[in-house]
Order: C-alpha cells, then sequence, then structure tokens
C-alpha cells in the first residue's frame, strides 16, 4: 500500500519511472490545463469585489460564499464520479461552472447588491470541477499497490503548486492591467476548455463501480475515521492559504504596489512546489503518520510567525518557508488515503480532503477580510496561525485513528474489486 514505509533497498521509484507508466500522458496534460481555473478563483473574485465594492470585507464574503459551495458539494460530485463515471460529472459540471461565473462577472461589473453575488458564487462554487481528486483516482487505477503511489502523490502537489504559482499571478495581471474582471472571464474560459478536453480522455477514467455488471458495496468516505482527522487536518491548510490571499493583496496596496500580490502569493507557492519535489524524491524511512506530525507542527510554526512581517523582502522570505512547509503536510495526507479509503470510494475521499482546503480559505478570506478592515494591517495574518495551531491539537490528539485499514481482493461477476474488511 501506498502509506507503507519505503525501504531503501532495491530500485527507487522516482519521477521519472512515474511519467513512463503507460497512458499517464493522456491524462496529465489536459488535467494540468484544466486544473489551473481552481488557482485564479477565489484571488480573480477578491481583486474584481474588492475594486467595485471598496471593501476587503465584501471581497472575502463573496469568495467565501463560492469556497463554502465548492467544499459542500464536491465531496457529492466525487461520489457521483465514483459511481457513474467521471465523464459524467465533468461535462455538466464544466458548462454550469462557466455560465455562472460569467454571471457573477457581470452582476459584480453592474454594482449589484451583495446578496445578489451571494447568490451568483452559489452555483459558481458548487460546479468547481474536481479536477485535481479525479486525476489522483486515475493514478491509483493504474498503479493499485504500487510504491509509486507515494511518488504520484507528490507529483499530483508539485502540479497543483505549480499552478499556484501561475494561476494567482495570471490573475493578478489580468485583474490589475487589462480590467478587473478580466482573471474571472479568463477562469470561465479555461474551465471551459481545459475541462471538456479532459473528459474526452474515457479511456484512462477510473472503472465504474456504481453500473454494470459488477456489484460493489459503496461505504461514504467519510465514514472512515481517519478521512475525518485528514479533513480537520486540510481545514488548517485552507486557512493558510485563504488568509494569505487577501492579507497579501491588503499589504499590496497599503505600500502603493498592488502588483506585487501574485508575486508574493507566487513565492509562497513556489516555495510549496520545490519542496513537494524533494519529499517525491526521498525514500521515506519514517511512516507517513509521524511524517504528517512533524510536517504539520513545522508549518504550524511558521505560519505563527507570518503577522510579524512588515516588509516585502521579510514576508516573501516567511511565505517561502510556510509553502515549504504545505507540500510535505499535503504529499502525506493524500499518500494516506490510498491505505484508509477502499478503492471504490477514493474519488469521493480526495474531494472530501479538497473540499475541506476550500472551506478553509473560504471561512479565512472572510475573517482575514475582516481583521483587515477593522483592525490594523497585517491582521489578517492572525488567521493561518489561529488554523494551522487549532488543526495541530487535533492532530495529534487523534493522530490513532490515521492508521490504516487492510484491504482484500475479491472477484465479482468476473470483474476484480478492491473491497473492505472494515471500515469502523
Amino acid at each position: 500500500m501506498a502509506s507503507t514505509v519505503t525501504s531503501g533497498t532495491g530500485s527507487r521509484p522516482g519521477y521519472g519511472q512515474l511519467l513512463r507508466t503507460r497512458g499517464a500522458w493522456t491524462f496529465l496534460l489536459p488535467g494540468f490545463a484544466a486544473r489551473q481555473p481552481f488557482a485564479m478563483l477565489t484571488i480573480s473574485i477578491v481583486l474584481l469585489v474588492q475594486h467595485t465594492t471598496g471593501s476587503y470585507g465584501a471581497a472575502g464574503a463573496a469568495a467565501a460564499v463560492t469556497g463554502v459551495s465548492m467544499a459542500l458539494f464536491a465531496p457529492y460530485s466525487g461520489r457521483l464520479a465514483d459511481r457513474h463515471g467521471q465523464r459524467a460529472v465533468l461535462i455538466p459540471g464544466v458548462l454550469v461552472h462557466s455560465l455562472s461565473g460569467l454571471t457573477f462577472t457581470a452582476l459584480a461589473l453592474g454594482h449589484a447588491p451583495l446578496w445578489a453575488l451571494f447568490v451568483a458564487a452559489l452555483p459558481t462554487g458548487a460546479s468547481v470541477p474536481q479536477i485535481g481528486p479525479m486525476v489522483r483516482a486515475r493514478w491509483g487505477e493504474k498503479l493499485q499497490d504500487s510504491p509509486l503511489m507515494t511518488t504520484a502523490a507528490a507529483f499530483e502537489s508539485v502540479t497543483d503548486e505549480l499552478t499556484f504559482v501561475f494561476g494567482p499571478l495570471l490573475a493578478t495581471a489580468l485583474c490589475t492591467t487589462v480590467n478587473p474582471a478580466a482573471g474571472l472571464v479568463t477562469e470561465a474560459g479555461l474551465t471551459l476548455f481545459g475541462g471538456l478536453l479532459f473528459a474526452a480522455r474515457k479511456s484512462t477514467q477510473p472503472t465504474v463501480t456504481g453500473n454494470g455488471h459488477a456489484r460493489v458495496e459503496h461505504v461514504s468516505a467519510l465514514r472512515v475515521p481517519g478521512v475525518r482527522v485528514l479533513i480537520v487536518t486540510f481545514l488548517g491548510i485552507g486557512s493558510v492559504f485563504g488568509g494569505m490571499q487577501v492579507s497579501l493583496a491588503a499589504f499590496t496596496e497599503s505600500i502603493g504596489e498592488p502588483g506585487l500580490n501574485g508575486v508574493l502569493y507566487g513565492t509562497f507557492a513556489a516555495g510549496n512546489m520545490l519542496s513537494g519535489v524533494v519529499c517525491g524524491a526521498v525514500v521515506w524511512k519514517i511512516a507517513p503518520q509521524r511524517r504528517l506530525l512533524v510536517g504539520y507542527a513545522a508549518l504550524a510554526l511558521t505560519a505563527s510567525a507570518l503577522w510579524t512581517a512588515h516588509s516585502v523582502l521579510l514576508l516573501a522570505a516567511l511565505g517561502l518557508l510556510v509553502g515549504m512547509c504545505i507540500a510535505p503536510a499535503l504529499i502525506t495526507g493524500y499518500t494516506l488515503v490510498e491505505g484508509l479509503v477502499p478503492a471504490g470510494a477514493r474519488t469521493e475521499a480526495f474531494t472530501w480532503l479538497t473540499g475541506a482546503v476550500a472551506l478553509g480559505q473560504a471561512a479565512a478570506v472572510t475573517v482575514a477580510g475582516q481583521l483587515e478592515d477593522r483592525l490594523w494591517g497585517g491582521a489578517g495574518f492572525l488567521v493561518p496561525m489561529a488554523g494551522t495551531v487549532l488543526a495541530l491539537g487535533t492532530l495529534i490528539a487523534l493522530r490513532s485513528r490515521l492508521a490504516t485499514r487492510p484491504h482484500s481482493r475479491t472477484v465479482a461477476r468476473g470483474v476484480g474489486h478492491r473491497v473492505p474488511v472494515a471500515v469502523d
């Protein structure tokens, strides 16, 4: 299983071996294109609404509605993908998301009341295509119990963070130099193009477990105790993303350099990406549960120092360190899913974690926006500190629930399936 400790002997599973997996590139390239909009959505909403209302509180609230909506609907989307196929979920999803995003843009430019923006934000968030979890599920289908699963988890984290390097930079550049609405318009267009292209790769999508001749017991990923612990852990990670997005935007505007927002956030994401590359290349001899505890403690420590930064260089350095601490926690969390959750519920499990990040981000942008409006400049940086410290406490208290469960193989009507032996 992916959660076992890799030994230092024998062939080391690396990125080259992973990328030579047959058929991998047929879903990796369109998946990368379809991921880009996710990194642009929140910052595009914040910049557009702040421009039209003049309030970071209103901007954070609008972005929060989108994030909460996505967090609530993402697991349901993942469950539908597990049962009916990714293509059946993606095609209507990208169409609804693109239309909703353009509607939100038109309302914001028309200075519609905040409640109208909230109404438009609901379907925009609910229909965000869950490309990352779907790609991870495709890796799981191809690699099964291969030690390459840890490398795949690292590779996916690096890919996610690469989008978070380019996405905010692109969104900020479009919103500040072209038009405040350009970020959301581009996001909607990329979602439509990338999502449909990814959906067209039917041959690599995981086996559909809800239809056909095979009969598989469906167990909700949320019933697995370890998944619930990981959800809290990922909520704390989301608080870092959301708190930094609002606080960096407020900081760069306060010094008269709004264009630096994308650079600073890109530095944070670059640290995440670089540490993700290293994390995936290392042959770990430490159990993943312990790696998660150590990595998360480092994240809480560095995130707690953000509010003390009062210069661009210091903030960039701290952001780089925070980013470097996030990747190991994300990678280890996603890797643990392989050993905690049966194959037929993994897309749902991945979407619970992705949704937790979005929910944490949504709460963070709301609270950080209010703190920036009502307190001193930089008060929003208190949010990442609070979120990670609380999540770390939960992780320490409930770490025993991350012990992996065995899976067995059975055959139902001639089709092999992985089903849970026990889920408590």
